[in-house]
C-alpha cells in the first residue's frame, strides 16, 4: 500500500501539503502523491513544477464537477416543505453526487493508507464517503472556520439530527462531521466559536518556522514560475520605506470588486507604492484598472513573499484572507465583516452570527 496523497483545490493547500511532507525526515519524502482539483483553480504549470521538485512521487490533475455538472441532481434540492422528505431527497442527492464523480477520478484512492483531502465539502468529500474510504479533512484556508463556519451554516436548524445521520453516512457534512472522515486538521483550536470532536490542532506557522534553506528554495522552486520578475516588481519604484501590499479577493460582481478595491487603495495607499496581489480565482483585470499600482502574479500563495530575501513591505491589507503568516510586512490590517457590509448585505458575509 502507497503512504499518502493529498488532495488540493488552491495553491495554499498546496502549499500546506508541501510544509507537511517537509515536516517529515528525508527519508520519507518524495514518497506521497499530489491530486490538482481544476474544479475551482487553474494551476498553470504547477504540476510540471512539483513533479521536478522531488517531493512527490507523482501529481495527479482531477477534473472535478460541480454538482451543477450534472442536471439530474438538480431535483433533489426542490422544496419539499418537510423535514422527512427533504432528509430522504438530500440521502439520495449525497449518494448520487458520490457515484457520479467516479468516472473523473484519476486515482484508486484505496491504494494509500493516508488520504488528505482539504476542502472535503466540494465533491470529493462526497466521493470517498459514497466509496466507503477514509481520509483526513484540513482547514480551507488558515483559520478560515473561524470567519465561515461552512457545516453548521449549511446544515442551519435541525444541526444534531444532520449531524446524527451525517455520522451513519446518511447525508454528508463536510468539515470532520462525515463518517469516513478521521480527523478534521486546523491551524488554531481556540479561535473557534463551534466544537467538532473530531478537530485535531497543526498550527501552520509551527510547520514554516522548521524550514530549511533548502526547504525554502524547493517551495520557491514549485510555485515561482518566474522568480526573477517577482523579485523586480518587488523592487520597482523609490518608495520603498512606503510600499503596501493590497491582497485581492473574488468578492461580489466585477465592478463593486473594482470600487471595493478603489476605495481601500484611496484609504491606504497616498504617498505610498500600491502592489496588488490577485487571488487565483480573481478575473478582474487589475493591470488595465489601476495602471499605477505594480500587479503580481495571482499563482502563487502569498506566503512565498516570506521566502524572498530582502523583501519588506510596510502594510498588508485583506478583506477576509488572514494575514497573520506574513512575516514581510510591518504591519498587517484585516479588515472583516465591518468593512463588507458598506458594499453588500451583511447576511451574505456574516454566515456565522446566523448559525444557531
Amino acid at each position: 500500500m502507497k503512504e499518502r496523497i493529498y488532495v488540493c483545490h488552491t495553491f495554499y493547500h498546496v502549499y500546506i501539503a508541501c510544509l507537511k511532507e517537509l515536516d517529515l525526515p528525508g527519508a520519507k519524502r518524495g514518497q506521497a502523491a499530489l491530486v490538482l482539483s481544476t474544479m475551482s483553480n487553474d494551476f498553470g504549470d504547477l504540476k510540471a513544477r512539483a513533479e521536478c521538485s522531488g517531493l512527490f512521487r507523482q501529481v495527479f490533475i482531477f477534473d472535478e464537477k460541480e454538482e451543477h455538472f450534472f442536471p439530474v441532481l438538480e431535483k433533489y434540492h426542490r422544496n419539499r416543505g418537510n423535514l422527512l422528505l427533504h432528509m430522504l431527497s438530500r440521502m439520495r442527492f449525497c449518494k448520487l453526487l458520490g457515484k457520479l464523480q467516479e468516472p473523473y477520478v484519476p486515482v484508486d484512492f484505496r491504494q494509500y493508507q493516508d488520504i488528505y483531502v482539504f476542502c472535503d465539502s466540494d465533491p470529493i468529500g462526497y466521493y470517498l464517503s459514497w466509496k466507503k474510504i477514509y481520509y483526513h479533512a484540513l482547514e480551507d484556508g488558515l483559520d478560515c472556520i473561524r470567519y465561515y463556519d461552512t457545516a453548521r451554516y449549511d446544515n442551519r436548524g435541525h444541526f444534531r439530527l444532520k449531524a446524527f445521520l451525517a455520522s451513519k453516512n446518511l447525508i454528508f457534512i463536510q468539515n470532520g462531521w462525515g463518517k469516513y472522515c478521521l480527523d478534521m486538521e486546523v491551524n488554531d483550536i481556540s479561535v473557534l466559536d463551534y466544537p467538532c470532536p473530531k478537530y485535531v490542532e497543526c498550527p501552520r506557522e509551527k510547520l514554516a518556522e522548521r524550514l530549511t534553506e533548502a526547504d525554502k528554495d524547493c517551495l520557491l522552486g514549485i510555485f515561482l514560475e518566474n522568480k526573477k520578475k517577482l523579485v523586480e516588481q518587488l523592487a520597482q519604484g523609490d518608495n520603498h520605506e512606503n510600499k503596501i501590499l493590497v491582497l485581492t479577493e473574488p468578492l461580489c460582481d466585477l465592478k463593486t470588486r473594482e470600487r471595493i478595491f478603489r476605495d481601500i487603495i484611496g484609504l491606504y495607499g497616498k504617498g505610498a507604492q500600491v502592489i496588488l496581489k490577485p487571488h487565483p480565482r480573481d478575473v478582474l483585470d487589475y493591470e488595465a484598472l489601476f495602471p499605477d499600482c505594480v500587479v503580481l502574479s495571482g499563482r502563487f500563495p502569498m506566503e512565498m513573499m516570506n521566502f524572498l530575501p530582502d523583501i519588506h513591505v510596510k502594510k498588508v491589507i485583506s478583506v477576509f484572507t488572514v494575514p497573520s503568516s506574513i512575516r514581510f510586512a510591518e504591519e498587517t490590517v484585516f479588515l472583516g465583516e465591518d468593512f463588507m457590509d458598506k458594499y453588500e448585505a451583511p447576511e451574505i458575509h456574516r454566515q456565522n452570527e446566523q448559525i444557531k
